[in-house]
């Protein structure tokens, strides 16, 4: 109800009431007169509505009228919407149930007669929530702020509407005390500023507005404070002139007052300002500018009301520096030294540093000695050339300021002087006259010589000239007569000669440029007769060849380095070189200068004058000159010109021109983009790479004719006009200034009209054309060049293009690798031209399921039938449709083409990413991504790569490796040279041929040590304690690395067990001087070189040289055994060192008490050993000498004191033998001892004896220990082990006893040995490795081992460009690239690790790695260098979420997410997929390789309806990955394959049992199968097609009851999943078969009161013995015969059956069929029929029956009549409840309790139909199968049939059409309970027949077998057919012979 009043019409008047407010009127139907329609008005409009929040509803009203009232519609709509929900009172009301913010907004009313010609009336409404006030910012409820200070009180609030926000202090509104401090701030808080003692209180901020109020509160409490300082003054330094800043800032409330002071002086404060002094807002004074008498001491007095402080600060003043001598301008010749002064004068206190440029860039002095900074600032830069031209700058950086001045450097050449030819040497030589002296000399260590043999008699003195400096010489004389030579003079002292500076060069100076700023000299010292001293280095001097100038100098400073690596030198440029050595005396002789060219570098400038222009449309032309020749750094090889697009700088593209030595250079680059912006530049370039580029200029390319245009389309097509549109060329090539329009009449160019558009226009109408007429219109683009390409396209006027139809009739031919040609029939032209034709192609899986990808496109060729596909791939499978386009679109698809293979060829592309890594010392490891499947290009298992390999520079041919596996991804090629760079490069081949070669890499075998000994190796004594070597190099191939120099391996032949060594550093020098060696001692001596991975092969054989012999050692062990009182025998043994060839020995001896120069002396022969002395005094003391004489002289002697006495004895051994532990050392220790009684015989020597603990033997360490010693030296000594010690002494008379022995002594531990062994480092991550050793042998640690240290460095190398490895000739320039980026670092490891992880290493890089191991006192030596490459590891964790989706019946999905990027360890270059049947991994399992980084694969070939496990893994360069846990995938279901076998059974003339197999491969679940049977040829003119379909897979036979007998059947047999499968086929015959039995004769039925018997006679033997009989019986309501007992065995003449096993009411026949094993034979004749009648109980009498059947009417009719009443309630209800079944087809239904037969008749009865329309609504009675039952025993024994059949239904289809009659089917009896097993039809009206016509061809028909839902009889008989399906055992039998038409 509506709340106002109404009035009510019902008499048709429709006026208000004028005293009523409103009124609105209806009428009702059926009213005579009916008033006029009036539009909707609205009478109350909504009003505008506000609600808090929080409401429950809010509510709108809107009330409108109109005319016919019921029809009016009201309705709501917000922003357009209509409002559904909410609705009253038929949309007068709208209630929005607890409104919030989201539902604000205007409400728009409409009210509507819907189908009326009048406008809807509308009013709007707003509705509006409000919220009440919140706050989202309040002040703390307590803030302290100083006096003076600003304070911000924070309020804000929101709300709907927005509150307005309102302050009170104590109480008191903020506006009324109108306080000017006090600020309302914008967002709502109140400002207070300067805060004053009053201000203190409460502070109160209200938020109100419609919706309610807030409030929030504050204290403020405004504090005083006494001044304090937050940043005091500090001391300052400026320069004079900057301005200085003293800071002072202060806190305080109020805010304190600053003063600044110095002195008494008030320099700045509140009042008092002076100039250049500013009180600065924060406190701070600024002095500005500052002058040097501001220096001094400033203080700041800060005061307030609570008190004051001050605090002072000094202030430094520095004086300016600045540059008063700046460089000048200069030009310098080339190859002189260049000067730039830069004299600053700065303060003293401060230091300056000066700071050169050079064109902006920094110059770093300290990295060459070419370029130095003098403590002045001057900048001194020598050997000047091109690369010093350009702009420098001073920078002079100081505290006391900074400067700084500029100059240009400019250089120029001079010219090369004329070369001298010849040279002119005279030599004057002056004889003397004849001799009458001879004068001898001995030149140190050589035979006498003559020296002079003139010398006159009366010379007394005579100078000796011509001797060689710093040698020794002795000199004798004798005298010449007539008679001959006297006597030699005794020889003279000898004599050193001073050193002089070397007389002679350095020899064979050879030098090489090694780079473009570096020359290698190398020579070989002056001859050793010229050295004229020891010699101590060389001078090394050079210049610029040819040029005048100082010499540079290096100094070499050891004489054993005959090399020196001349660097920072200038680029391309001629040097002469000079050698000098030198010695302690001074320079020697310089040689004669060689020159050499350093290398060519790259163009340090470009060309200039460089001009471009564009020549056309696709030209540059460049014009330039050289760079100047000074700047080309080598020979000019060309030039590059540049050109690339503006807004694409990766697009360059280049063209090299050669260089033209004549004029202005030209050149021009072709093929550009046509009316494109480019970048325009040149370079010019050297043999090692390319110069600077010269500065880029823009430039256009000319413009040309436009492109086609685009998407050529029509529209509006009439009779006499269209409207053609179209879109911008994608190739402009200019600026489009408009578009050209023609049309003329297809063919008919005299008719062609043009019209020209502007630029802006893509669509023009065209009119004026004739009605149905074809026109042909172009539409072309316009630049200001011309017209370009037109777009043609033919269109019929009045007739509208359609889309156009399919191409038919593909035809492939002309099959090539990479091409087809497709020809076709093309498709309906929709009324136009085509204008495009499109290929589609299914490529390598074909199928239904397979996408399909565009191949090609082809444009304008409108009438074309063929088509050359190119592009296609060799070897693939494809599959091709086309369709055909015009300008209304695309046509569908037409028919796929057959299926083609393109022919195989070679591979297109090589193996990619091929990357080569060392490997060993002979062997490099490749590494390459194989060729995709898609790019084998044919049969892939041929597929495989090829390796080639050489050394570059060599003309040898290169080696090939053959990989046959198309999958690998990396080889190691093995035997390669040591430290040898290769290229390599691979091609994939196939069966065709070979593809192309990849890019060549390069990679060099790791260092190894030398394989070959030095060469040359020759020895040759120099003294008796030196001995020179000399050796030539290595051969080059066998080096395997940069030699690091030579190691001497001598030994005493026969003396040394072990040899030492002597390490020759450097490969320059090839000689070495032994010193220190033994004299007269034969050495054995072998040279080896080493790198620095370890030694070489030593020189062999081993050169034998012996020492120059010298003066002999003294005699060893002198004992006097006799010792009489006058006589004395001594004995001696050889000297230990007798240097030389023992000549003699001299025994000389004297009493001790005499002078002595008094010797006695007596040689003797080399071979004597012992001397007696006689005539001694008895009873005195004699000493005696012993020594020894070699050619040199007498040795050394030996003294020893003996007294003439007998009373002698053994001495008294040693004692107090002590070790003390400050002379212990690793190898040595030192035994101190007291000696004992001598036995008045004096010691003559001593013995020492040691022992190793704990279970050494005692070894004799020396039997020669001087008598005098009370200590000895014992070395040799094997580090921390223990030994212990005894001594005993010799005399005269004998040893004595040993000594007590030492406590034990344990030496001191020592650096171990070795190394540790087996170093091996592998990459773990992309950035760690893993280094493995095995601990160094105990006897070696000498020690306690501690630990081990790993030292690794990164090598710069690897990381070096193509560019840069190609300019390294040699390995020794290799050098320069394997110096460390950074010096070793190391990492220490527990003696008990074996291994250890480096991280953190940086990736791509290689290192080296060493290891020692260590002990308390040091470290081992390093082990050989091990390298290793970082950055490559496999991924460390499997692919993340794996997923498996089926796609169809033979494929699955497979997607995935690649590794935690941290765990991929590199770029990952594709994955492996590895996927298997659930059950059976190892039978099954597959691999795809997926050579991209892709995550998704399709696998594909599967088995349908299989379950898959799937696991995927991923790989980088460094191998594969863990694979992913297995995921499970199932393939769809797919048709089935055929059934494994057909077989026939109990073949009858009229029956037989047809049976099959399961599939093999089901391809699914199986749902059933159907059998389809034919006779071969027609039977009684009519050939019928019977179709049974079986549901499931339990039951695979079949009974069939109705063939003719001798007709050939044709059987087919599907199995069905999701479809059926193909089918599997079989002929059949129906008997009697050849050689069976005749039939059986007189047979008779005989009926008693239980049972029958059935006797017959056999008949007619067949081929084979009859081996029993089986009884047929047919039911008089069926007509078909049927098994009825089987298994008689022979014999048997006679059978009795049961009367319960037949149906009451039922007449039968029977018959008998005898059996042998070739089958059934012919049958007998039937016997006469019998029934089975018994008497009926009183409920099966009539009577009973017809009242029965009354009753049942009656109580029917009544229930329809109350049915019919309550049926006239429901409107529109269809009763009908047969619509369903008008058109059904015959058909049988077997449910899935499985039927028990199923027959086909072969009678001819006329048809009654049951589908007559007039009984359409009803179906057939079924009868209830609920009393039946079947088992068994119902029949005879045996009887084989009780196999489950889920479900069956059967159809026949008629071939041709039949007469047939319907009627109503009749009421049926329920069976009885003993019903036979096959039932028979009881009412003859659902006999189907087929009738044949006279002179008519023989009908077809054909019976289907299909599915019903619902219950089901479960037999039926139909015309001409009979299926017998067996029962499910223990299923109620039901019902049989009836026909289910639901």
């Amino acid at each position: 109800d509506v709340g106002f009043g109404a009035v009510e019409s019902r008499t048709g008047g429709g006026s208000r009431d004028a005293g009523v407010p409103w009124a609105f009127a209806f009428s009702a139907a059926g009213e005579a007169g009916t008033p006029e329609a009036t539009g909707p008005v609205i009478v109350i409009p909504p009003r505008n509505s506000s609600v808090v929040a929080g409401s429950s509803e809010a509510t709108l009203e809107c009330i409108a009228s109109a005319r016919p009232l019921e029809e009016l519609r009201v309705t709501w709509k917000r922003n357009g919407v209509p409002v559904t929900s909410g609705l009253h009172s038929f949309g007068r009301r709208l209630t929005i149930s607890t409104p919030t913010s989201s539902d604000t907004g205007p409400y728009v009313c409409e009210a509507a007669l819907p189908g009326s010609p009048f406008e809807p009336a509308r009013a709007q409404a707003f509705l509006s929530i409000i919220e009440p006030p919140y706050f989202t910012a309040e002040p703390e409820s307590r803030i302290l702020v100083e006096v003076e200070e600003t304070v911000d009180l924070a309020c804000v609030a929101m709300g709907v509407p927005p509150p307005a926000l309102q302050w009170y202090k104590d109480a008191v509104s903020v506006h009324k005390l109108r306080n000017p401090r006090y600020q309302a701030l914008p967002a709502g808080g109140l400002r207070i500023q300067k805060l004053r003692p009053e201000d203190s209180g409460i502070f109160q901020c209200f938020a109100s507005n419609e919706g309610g109020e807030a409030q929030t509160s504050t204290y403020l409490d405004v504090t005083n404070v006494a001044p304090a300082f937050t940043q005091p003054p500090a001391d300052t330094t400026v320069t004079d002139g900057m301005t200085a800043v003293l800071r002072c800032q202060v806190s305080g409330a109020p805010r304190p007052a600053i003063t600044w002071r110095r002195g008494n002086q008030i320099l700045a404060s509140g009042s008092v300002q002076i100039p250049r002094f500013m009180l600065l807002e924060s406190g701070g004074l600024q002095i500005t500018p500052v002058f040097i008498q501001d220096a001094g001491n400033y203080t700041c007095h800060a005061a307030n009301a609570e008190g004051s402080l001050r605090a002072s600060a000094t202030l430094t003043v520095w004086n300016r520096t600045s540059i008063v001598r700046p460089p000048e301008d200069s030009v310098v010749i080339k190859g002189t030294t260049a000067a730039l002064h830069c004299g600053a004068t700065h303060d003293p206190r401060v230091s300056l540093r000066y700071v050169w440029k050079k064109d902006n860039a920094v110059i770093a002095p300290p990295g060459s000695s070419r370029i130095v900074v003098e403590k002045d600032g001057s900048l001194l830069i020598s050997q000047t050339w091109s690369g010093d031209i350009g702009d420098y700058t001073c920078d002079v950086v100081s505290e006391g300021g900074n400067d700084s001045r500029a100059a240009r450097l400019e250089g120029e050449l001079l010219p090369l002087p004329g070369k001298q030819t010849s040279w002119l040497v005279e030599m004057h030589v002056t004889f003397s006259s004849h001799p009458d002296l001879l004068i001898l000399f001995l030149l140190s260590d050589s035979p006498w010589k003559v020296h002079l043999s003139n010398v006159g008699p009366e010379m007394t003195s005579v100078a000796v000239r011509g001797l060689t400096p710093a040698r020794t010489y002795q000199f004798r004389v004798c005298a010449v007569n007539q008679v001959g030579r006297g006597q030699y003079s005794a020889e003279t002292s000898r004599l050193m000669l001073p050193e002089e500076p070397p007389s002679a060069p350095p020899k064979n100076i050879v030098a090489s440029g090694r780079t473009n700023q570096s020359i290698m000299v190398q020579w070989q010292p002056p001859p050793e007769t010229e050295h004229n001293g020891v010699l101590r280095g060389y001078i090394l001097r050079y210049r610029l060849a040819g040029l005048p100038g100082e010499h540079q100098q290096r100094n070499i400073t050891s004489p054993e380095i005959s090399y020196c690596l001349v660097t920072e030198l200038i680029i391309w440029t001629q040097y002469e070189i000079q050698v000098a050595a030198y010695n302690g005396a001074g320079l020697g002789v310089f040689s004669r200068p060689v020159t050499e060219y350093t290398l060519q570098g790259v163009p340090t400038a470009p060309p200039q004058n460089v001009q471009t222009e564009a020549v056309n449309s696709t030209t540059i032309r460049f014009l330039w000159s050289p760079p100047p020749q000074q700047f080309v750094n080598g020979i000019n090889q060309g030039y590059k010109l540049l050109a690339w697009p503006a807004d694409a700088p990766e697009a360059v593209t280049v063209v090299t021109i050669a260089p033209d030595f004549h004029g202005v250079h030209h050149g021009f680059i072709t093929n550009l983009k046509k009316f494109t912006a480019y970048l325009a530049s040149v370079l010019c370039f050297t043999t090692p790479g390319d110069g600077p580029p010269s500065a880029p200029q823009l430039v256009w390319t000319h413009e040309d004719r436009p492109g086609a245009v685009g998407h050529l389309s029509f529209t509006e097509i009439l009779d006499t006009s269209l409207k053609v549109s179209w879109q911008e060329p994608l190739e402009k090539n200019g600026i489009i200034t408009g578009y050209e329009v023609s049309w003329e009449v297809f063919g008919r160019n005299d008719s062609r009209l043009t019209l020209t558009l502007n630029s802006t226009t893509h669509e023009f109408k065209i009119k004026g054309l004739s009605s149905l007429t074809t026109y042909t219109i172009d539409v072309a683009a316009v630049t200001a060049v011309g017209v370009g390409l037109a777009t043609s396209s033919t269109i019929s006027s009045g007739v509208p293009p359609e889309l156009p139809g399919a191409p038919s009739n593909l035809v492939i031919s002309n099959i090539s690798p990479r091409s087809a040609t497709l020809q076709f029939r093309p498709g309906y032209d929709g009324k136009t031209s085509i204008s495009r034709w499109i290929v589609e192609g299914q490529v390598g899986a074909i199928g239904d399921e397979e996408e399909w990808v565009s191949l090609y496109e082809e444009e304008n060729e409108p009438d074309t039938q063929t088509l050359e596909i190119p592009n296609l791939t060799p070897y693939t499978q494809y599959r091709f449709r086309m369709r055909q386009v015009n300008v209304v679109g695309a046509s569908p698809f037409s028919q796929s083409s057959r299926v083609i293979q393109t022919l195989q060829a070679p591979p297109d592309v090589a193996p990619t990413s091929i990357t080569v890594r060392t490997a060993s010392e002979t062997s490099l490891r490749l590494r390459w991504v194989p060729l995709p499947d898609s790019r084998y290009n044919g049969n892939p298992e041929a597929v495989g790569y090829r390796i080639k390999y050489w050394r570059p520079g060599l003309q040898a041919s290169a080696l090939a490796h053959v990989i046959s596996d198309r999958l690998e991804r990396e080889f190691t090629v093995e035997g390669l040279e040591e430290w040898t760079e290769y290229e390599l490069q691979m091609q994939a081949f196939n069966a065709i041929g070979a593809g192309p070669w990849s890019e060549a890499v390069r990679g060099r075998t790791r260092e190894s040590v030398p394989s070959a000994a030095p060469e040359n190796v020759s020895a040759e004594a120099v003294s008796s304690t030196q001995i020179l070597l000399t050796w030539a190099s290595v051969p080059e191939q066998d080096q395997n690395g940069l030699i690091l120099g030579y190691k001497i391996l001598f030994r005493a032949k026969d003396l040394d067990p072990e040899p030492r060594s002597h390490v020759v550093r450097g490969n320059g020098t090839q000689s070495a001087l032994l010193a220190g060696l033994g004299k007269f001692v034969l050495y054995e001596l072998r040279v080896l070189a080493f790198t620095r991975i370890g030694n070489g092969v030593p020189s062999s054989p081993p050169i034998l040289e012996r020492t120059r012999d010298d003066a002999p050692g003294p005699p060893v062990r002198l004992v006097f055994p006799e010792v009489r009182l006058t006589s004395v025998r001594i004995v001696w043994q050889p000297p230990e060192e007798p240097n030389g060839i023992i000549l003699g020995y001299q025994i000389a001896y004297r009493l001790a008490s005499s002078s002595p120069n008094t010797f006695t002396t007596v040689e003797v022969g080399a071979t004597v050993r012992q001397f007696t002395a006689t005539e001694l005094a008895p009873e005195s003391a004699y000493i005696f000498r012993l020594s020894a004489k070699t050619r040199q002289g007498w040795g050394e002697p030996l003294e020893a004191t003996v007294i003439t006495t007998e009373k002698r004895e053994r001495p008294a051994p040693p004692r107090d033998l002590l070790v003390p532990q400050a002379d212990v050392t690793a190898r040595s220790l030192r035994l101190q001892w007291v000696p004992g009684s001598d036995g008045a015989s004096p010691i003559r020597y001593f013995t020492v004896q040691l022992r190793e603990l704990p279970g050494g033997q005692w070894q004799t360490y020396s039997s020669s220990i001087s008598h005098e010693a009370t200590a000895c030296a014992v070395e040799r000594l094997r580090p921390f082990t223990s030994y212990k010690l005894r001594l005993k002494a010799t005399n005269d008379i004998g040893d004595s006893d040993f000594s007590v022995e030492t406590e034990p002594v344990t030496t001191l531990q020592d650096v171990p040995g070795e190394p540790p062994s087996f170093v091996s480092v592998t990459p773990h991550t992309t950035s760690s490795v893993l280094v493995q050793w095995q601990p160094p042998r105990d006897e070696s640690l000498n020690g306690l081992l501690q630990g081990y240290r790993i030292y690794y460095r990164e090598l710069e190398y690897e990381g070096a460009s193509a560019t840069e490895s190609k300019t390294l000739k040699t390995p020794s320039a290799l050098r320069a690239e394997l110096t460390a980026q950074s010096s070793f670092k190391s990492v220490n490891s527990s003696s008990a690790l074996t291994t250890y992880e480096l991280t953190h290493l940086k990736k791509y890089r290689r290192y080296e790695v060493l290891m020692t191991a260590y002990n308390v006192v040091g470290e081992s030596p390093a082990s050989a260098p091990v390298e290793v490459f970082v950055g490559e590891a496999a991924p460390a964790v499997a692919p993340q979420r794996i997923q498996v989706n089926p796609l169809t019946a033979s494929q699955l999905e497979v997607t995935w997410d690649p590794p935690p990027p941290e765990s991929q360890n590199g770029n990952i270059q594709g994955y492996k997929i590895y996927y298997w049947e659930a059950d059976g991994q190892n039978e099954t399992e597959k691999m795809k390789v997926l050579f991209l980084p892709e995550t998704t694969v399709k696998l594909k070939n599967l088995s349908s309806h299989t379950s898959y496990l799937v696991s995927v893994s991923a790989f980088n360069a460094a191998g594969d990955g863990p694979r992913s846990g297995p995921r499970q995938g199932r393939t769809h279901q797919a048709a089935p394959g055929t059934p494994s076998f057909l077989a026939f059974s109990e073949i009858t003339s009229t029956t037989l049992n047809v049976s099959w197999g399961e599939p093999a491969a089901a391809n699914g679940i199986l749902q059933g199968y159907r059998v389809v049977y034919e006779p071969l040829a027609p039977v009684q003119g009519v050939s019928k097609v019977v179709t049974v379909d079986v549901k499931g897979n339990g039951q695979r036979w079949l009974k069939l009851r109705d063939l003719t007998k001798g007709v050939t059947y044709f059987f087919r047999v599907q199995a069905r999943t999701i479809a059926y499968g193909p089918e599997l086929q079989a002929n059949v015959t129906a008997g009697p078969a050849e050689g069976s039995p005749g039939s059986p004769r007189d047979v008779s039925v005989t009926k008693s009161a239980s049972e029958l018997t059935l006797q017959w006679t056999e008949g007619s033997a067949g081929r084979t013995p009859t081996t029993g009989y089986v009884i047929e019986a047919r039911p008089s309501d069926e007509g078909l015969w049927d098994t009825f007992v089987k298994d008689i065995p022979w014999g048997a003449t006679s059978c009795t059956i049961s009367l319960d096993k037949l149906r009451q009411g039922v007449t039968y026949e029977f018959r008998v069929v005898a059996v042998n094993q070739v089958g059934y034979g012919e049958p007998s004749s039937p016997s006469a029929a019998v029934s089975a009648q018994v008497e009926a109980p009183f409920y099966e009498e009539w009577w009973f029956l017809l009242v029965m059947a009354l009753s049942s009417l009656i109580v029917v009719l009544l229930v329809v009549f109350a049915l019919v009443l309550h049926g006239q309630n429901r409107k529109y209800k269809n009763c009908s409840t047969g619509k369903g079944i008008s058109s059904m087809e015959e058909s049988v239904t077997l449910d899935n309790g499985g039927f028990a037969a199923l027959e086909l008749n072969s009678r001819h009865l006329n048809v009654k139909n049951t589908f007559s329309k007039k009984n359409g609504t009803r179906s057939p009675p079924r009868p209830s199968p609920g009393g039946l039952h079947y088992s068994d025993e119902d029949i005879c024994s045996k009887y084989n049939g009780a196999v489950r059949t889920e479900s069956m239904n059967l159809q026949e289809k008629s071939g041709a059409a039949s007469e047939s009659e319907g009627t109503d089917s009749g009421s049926e009896d329920a069976p009885p309970q003993h019903s036979f097993v096959n039932h028979y039809m009881s009412d003859p009206t659902y006999y189907n027949s087929w009738k044949r016509r006279a002179g008519a061809a023989p009908h077809r028909y054909e019976a289907v077998a299909g599915a019903e839902a619902g219950p089901a009889p479960h037999a039926v008989v139909t015309t001409q057919s009979a299926v017998f399906a067996p029962a499910a055992r223990g299923a109620r039998t039901p019902l049989t012979g009836f026909s289910s038409f639901v």
